[in-house]
């Protein structure tokens, strides 16, 4: 008997432009950016960055169908086109938990599917927990808990596999200082000095970019680490957050489970992703039996990753079949 045929997914065609966009304050300081693709009459599906300041470039706009689903993006506060970039004062998760809420209530949106990929992930579930009512499902990439063992293997453990990536990303640390690398780099990050203040900015880029491929790309790493608009939020806000444990309760993610159960999940994971580790899927699932996994064994962390990407596609289409948020 034949085995059967494995289909690949591609993402779907560019939207040069989102059909609404708009900027929303949210505080007295934080202005988040949005947008609306696709159709406006379809499913609602909001994208949850990753980083926490990574943002949502608009290559994030082909993972759906746009004839079927309202696709939202929008950046976290700190991130990309939201102001001000990197802001660090009332920015913590449960901020960007009302974020969402603000922003769902400003759209008039009832109920939404939820999507993220790595941070993403783990502000999805710390948002569909508390309200468990505005979500139809949820599609999580590169799963992150948020626990104190993930940040610790991302500091310290990624050296077992990484070991000139992890010994560059020391070593721009005075070895007087070594002893909290994260508060550290947060330190220079958030310095006066601006040649200080970059280095250690592409320092974490460069690290975090060596670390998310299967196959290492160099030129990729670099291109990243050039990328200032990027990078200034996605490492500044990836320390401080780590630094506040994500402003989470350890393991408060797996323990609250319960309150989005009953809910549709597809978790996309890399078999060797580095960043976000199979575990944490693993774990999840466990906690949350209805759900599927969906465990790619050639990818790592990145979306861009051909195995992930098709998977992810793959799962988007998934929630199109009729009756999947009965």
């Amino acid at each position: 008997m034949d085995a059967p045929r494995q289909i690949t997914y591609s993402q779907f065609p560019p939207i040069e432009n989102p059909r609404r966009s708009g900027m929303l304050p949210v505080d007295e300081l934080h202005t988040l950016y949005w947008e609306e693709s696709g159709n406006p009459e379809g499913v609602p599906v909001v994208y949850l960055h990753g980083g926490p300041g990574e943002g949502a470039p608009p290559s994030s706009r082909q993972f759906w169908d746009p004839d079927h689903y309202r696709i939202v993006l929008f950046d976290q506060r700190g991130a990309l086109r939201s102001t001000p970039l990197a802001a660090l004062h009332n920015n913590t998760t449960q901020a960007l938990v009302g974020d969402i809420e603000t922003l769902r209530e400003h759209l008039g949106i009832e109920r939404w599917l939820v999507t993220g990929g790595s941070w993403g992930t783990t502000l999805a579930l710390a948002y569909g927990e508390p309200h468990p009512q505005r979500c139809l499902g949820f599609i999580l990439r590169g799963v992150f808990l948020g626990t104190r063992d993930e940040i610790d293997w991302f500091i310290h453990g990624m050296r077992r596999f990484f070991p000139r990536a992890h010994e560059d990303f020391v070593n721009l640390i005075p070895e007087a200082e070594r002893a909290d690398l994260l508060q550290a780099y947060l330190n220079r990050m958030t310095g006066e000095d601006e040649s200080i203040r970059m280095e250690a900015i592409r320092g974490w880029i460069r690290y975090s970019a060596s670390c998310s491929l299967l196959r290492h790309d160099p030129e990729g790493v670099e291109e990243q680490a050039a990328d200032d608009e990027t990078s200034i939020g996605m490492a500044t806000l990836d320390a401080w957050y780590f630094l506040n444990h994500l402003f989470l309760e350890e393991d408060q993610l797996i323990r609250d489970i319960a309150a989005i159960r009953h809910l549709p999940c597809i978790l996309v994971q890399g078999g060797h992703d580095m960043i976000a580790t199979p575990n944490s899927a693993y774990r999840l699932h466990k906690a949350w039996p209805g759900s599927v996994l969906k465990l790619v064994p050639d990818a790592g962390h990145s979306p861009s990753e051909p195995g992930i990407l098709s998977t992810l596609i793959e799962a988007t289409e998934t929630f199109k079949v009729a009756g999947r948020f009965d």
